[in-house]
């Protein structure tokens, strides 16, 4: 029995010897994201704000819709970051908004520098540190923001024809990962991570 609990205590000490360091990089990159995410959500409620006083609505239902899922991406970065028992620093959002066509294009740019350098890069170190949530986490955002490039794009092409009405007016977001649908694309259930479309954010 006295041989059981020595093994047992020395069992503890080299466990606790093998505690796995930081995850440093995963850190830093919850932290951009979260600061880029954040800012983003108040960007797009901006340029909704402007869009609509341009008159140009389903334009600005886009940028509601995207500004709803950036909050959800920040939010499950926090989440993770907390996790790994860190705290973000407090800032301040800072953007500027110029005209709806201008902010389309800005959104265009922020969302292209998400999907083919930011989350990519962070995917790329949260599997080197194996971080599973931040992989998680990251993943949901990254395919989020390759949608979210799309409706841009779509959306300045009809500002720039005057093509509005051709437009979705209606989207759905789910509240679980950010997946961002317009109306006619809805599916049962979220083709990310599988929420009930009961369940999805209309906007």
């Amino acid at each position: 029995m006295k041989k059981f609990f020595l093994f047992a205590f020395v069992s503890l000490i080299v466990m606790a010897g093998c505690t796995q360091p930081k995850p440093v990089k995963t850190i830093e990159n919850l932290k951009a994201g979260i600061k880029g995410e954040t800012t983003a959500s108040a960007k797009y409620a901006a340029f909704a704000e402007k869009a609509r006083a341009e008159g140009l609505d389903t334009v600005a239902k886009l940028f509601d819709a995207a500004s709803r899922a950036e909050g959800i991406h920040a939010a499950n970065h926090l989440k993770v970051l907390e996790g790994l028992g860190e705290k973000m620093e407090e800032f301040k959002p800072e953007f500027e908004v110029k005209t709806t066509a201008e902010n389309l294009q800005a959104a265009i740019d922020g969302e292209s520098y998400e999907v083919t350098t930011m989350y990519p890069q962070f995917l790329a170190d949260a599997k080197a540190e194996k971080v599973e949530k931040a992989i998680k986490s990251f993943t949901w955002a990254f395919d989020t923001e390759k949608k979210h490039q799309v409706f841009y794009q779509k959306a300045l092409a009809a500002v720039q024809t005057n093509a509005e009405n051709t437009l979705p007016f209606e989207y759905a977001v789910c509240p679980v990962c950010g997946n961002t649908y317009d109306k006619a694309t809805i599916e049962e259930k979220c083709d990310f991570c599988g929420t009930i479309k009961d369940k999805f954010i209309k906007i």
